[in-house]
């Protein structure tokens, strides 16, 4: 069971690890300073990166490997884009110690398309994995 399921476990903890990182409000002092600039906007890349290729094989899983390619990696595209949006507003709102920026969006969106684009790659014809349409 949890074999045939790796995919959809891993998604959502996935994004269940994005969304914990992304509103709680750690303490100032008790974290190491990193002087790296924009380190931030690498980190939401690999977060919507990875988040964008476990989706597609979350959905491949989900449905046995009919769901369409094209279609899956649009959508799963989009629902990535505006979960990064939602997140980066409820950080605006909502979150005392966080602060939306439309860089992070933007930073989550070009994630996300790579990602789309590194899954499309690996099923496609000059890939030994393949889709069933």
């Amino acid at each position: 069971m949890l074999k045939r399921n790796i995919f959809t476990i891993l998604f959502i903890s996935w994004m269940l690890f994005i969304t914990f990182l992304s509103l709680y409000s750690f303490k100032g002092d008790s974290l190491p300073k990193v002087s790296i600039p924009h380190v931030d906007k690498a980190v939401h890349f690999t977060f919507y990166f990875v988040g964008a290729i476990l989706g597609t094989l979350f959905v491949r899983e989900l449905t046995k490997g009919t769901a369409a390619l094209k279609k899956t990696t649009i959508i799963i595209f989009l629902a990535m884009v505006v979960y990064g949006i939602i997140i980066e507003a409820i950080q605006l709102g909502f979150t005392p110690n966080r602060h939306g920026d439309i860089l992070d969006v933007l930073a989550n969106s070009l994630g996300a398309f790579l990602g789309i684009l590194a899954i499309k790659y690996v099923f496609s014809k000059k890939s030994q994995l393949k889709w069933k349409n």
